[in-house]
């Protein structure tokens, strides 16, 4: 037996859509309409229809065996035998994430294909595997920010029952999940959601059309779409954390904003299960406010990502300047987000031209509430080419270094622990036609106002663009990648036996730099980098008893330590 509901306030009839039947629900209280069905339980295939339209998926679908336009499933997630009673969950604040697409991860784009380099990731020091969007999107292949069902889980990726069993096995090896999932904005193929009710409204405007209704007539049970949606992972698939794609475009004028409602619900159903939960942020706002207790004003996040860190290594690294880069690459800009979170503190942004950003307090405020990282999803995959930085081995491994010794939490994306050659281009499988034309028309015309012409720019729909973008796991035993991975896994290693070098105390570090050089003090560790190809003697006040590590030639001197080009090394007194 299974009672199926769905909200569809304005409705005058809805009709429950089964294989062999058709039958009319009753409307109750709220706009809500029910059915009870003795016959119908797990696996029972259904779809709604409002006022006589064709049958549609359920806005809150489990499953979606047969793709975004096909009919929902019933999924019962009470069927799962978890083995993981003894997991105590993990605070993702400090923890090492490991940023993976699924559909490129592996050759195979699946869960249990994933789910074959647990080990390697445990062997590298991953804490937390962060996955990708999984909620069901149109085509098989795609980055996942075009979701439109989101409690479902990507057929092609394995399905829902997939998700536990991969959740499970992370949980049995040590590693939390991270999931991202996208409440922003949904994609337009397969989005039905304004056949039943307001879950859009023109109050406010995105770059993706109409805002998401979280505070004009009808947005509670909009935000309670919302809330359910995240505390269902939590619940029934033992996610550990959210990630929260682009929350500024989460327009909300209400009293209570969204993601202060979803932290307190969070907090909520922690304790309820005994096991810290977590919300991880991407947001452009440069505003400390979102890591603060919903309690005390703020927005409740547990952690956020933190733009101005990448871009500030990024650019320091690559000498790029262009776009969002204009205001960094110098050394002193770099000390900066590596002390104080962000450039743009209040400061004027060139790029945006304004004022911009508030500063973060670094005794109330830890490093560990803000996400460090060389790469991730967008800032290569939003790239014309979809290129990897453009690096020798030796500036990938002082990237590293500044990453995993800093006072944040550190992130990696997938491959770029062996320098991983393959890049990560933004490709779709949408079947309609004209949507698939305008997809290629725009990421085209995008680029083009930077310089480039359109036939340069991988067409998102051709499979080869897809395929280009798949891992290739032979390379990590090849060199120079097997070099840049023991790094990487040595670098893990000292951060994980080093309470200086894990600590979250942004007073605690310090950063004196050159145009040429960086010495990054982190307790009794230094951080001696040659940003410089030649070779370069960097001064240090308070000579190092011993290197701990080199990736590069380097020595100490009697008037500090000599180092040869892109060379970083780590001391210690």
């Amino acid at each position: 037996m299974h009672t199926f509901t769905v909200w569809a306030p304005g409705a005058s009839a809805v009709a429950l859509v089964l294989s062999d039947s058709s039958q009319e629900m009753r409307k109750g209280d709220g706009g809500w309409w029910s059915l009870e069905v003795a016959s119908a339980g797990h696996g029972t295939s259904y779809a709604f229809s409002v006022d006589g339209s064709e049958p549609m998926p359920d806005p809150r679908s489990p499953w979606q065996p047969d793709g975004v336009h096909g009919s929902s499933r019933v999924f019962d997630s009470s069927q799962f035998e978890w083995s993981d009673a003894e997991w105590a969950g993990r605070d993702v604040r400090g923890a090492v994430f490991y940023e993976l697409h699924l559909g490129t991860f592996t050759p195979e784009g699946t869960l249990e294909a994933a789910a074959g380099h647990l080990d390697y990731l445990v062997a590298l020091g991953v804490e937390v595997v962060s996955l990708m969007p999984v909620a069901a999107f149109p085509g098989r292949h795609g980055w996942g920010y075009d979701g439109v069902d989101l409690y479902a889980v990507h057929e092609p990726y394995g399905g829902p029952a997939e998700l536990q069993r991969f959740v499970d096995r992370c949980h049995a090896v040590g590693l939390a999940v991270c999931l991202d999932v996208v409440y922003n904005h949904l994609g337009p193929s397969g989005n039905y959601l304004d056949s039943f009710g307001p879950y859009f409204t023109s109050k406010h405007t995105t770059p993706w059309g109409p805002a998401v209704n979280l505070d004009d007539e009808g947005s509670h049970e909009v935000r309670r779409w919302i809330c359910d949606n995240a505390l269902r992972w939590f619940r029934d698939f033992h996610i550990d954390a959210l990630r929260l794609d682009a929350v500024h475009a989460l327009v909300d004028d209400s009293p209570q904003h969204l993601l202060a409602q979803l932290s307190t619900e969070t907090s909520a159903l922690a304790s309820e299960l005994g096991r810290p939960l977590g919300l991880v942020a991407e947001s452009d706002l440069n505003d400390p406010r979102m890591v603060e207790p919903a309690g005390e004003g703020g927005l409740g996040m547990t952690a956020q990502w933190s733009d101005d860190f990448h871009h500030a290594l990024h650019s320091l690294l690559t000498g790029e300047k262009a776009g969002y880069y204009v205001d960094f690459g110098d050394p002193a800009v770099f000390a900066k987000t590596l002390t104080q979170v962000f450039l743009h503190d209040g400061s004027y942004s060139t790029f945006r031209e304004k004022d911009w950003g508030r500063p973060v307090d670094r005794e109330r405020h830890s490093g560990w509430q803000f996400l460090a990282y060389t790469s991730n999803h967008d800032q290569v995959g939003n790239r014309a080419l979809g290129d990897r930085p453009a690096l020798t081995p030796g500036q990938l491994a002082i990237g590293a270094a500044l990453v995993l010794t800093s006072p944040y939490t550190p992130m990696l994306f997938m491959g770029e622990e062996w320098g991983a050659s393959t890049p990560w281009r933004y490709f779709t499988d949408h079947t309609e036609p004209d949507l698939a034309e305008a997809v290629r028309a725009g990421r085209r015309r995008e680029f083009a106002a930077y310089g480039w012409d359109a036939e340069e720019i991988p067409d998102p729909q051709d499979p080869a663009t897809w395929q280009s973008s798949v891992l290739d796991w032979t390379e990590v035993d090849q060199a120079p990648h097997a070099e840049l991975l023991r790094w990487y896994r040595d670098l893990l290693a000292l951060r994980s036996r080093s309470d200086d070098l894990r600590s979250g105390e942004l007073s605690s570090v310090d950063v004196s730099y050159a145009d040429a050089w960086l010495v990054v003090r982190r307790g009794a560790h230094r951080v001696v980098v040659n940003l410089d190809d030649a070779e370069v003697t960097v001064p240090l006040a308070d000579a190092p008893a011993y290197q701990v590590m080199a990736f590069g030639d380097a020595a100490i001197v009697t008037d500090g330590v000599r180092l040869a080009g892109h060379t970083v090394a780590i001391y210690a007194n």
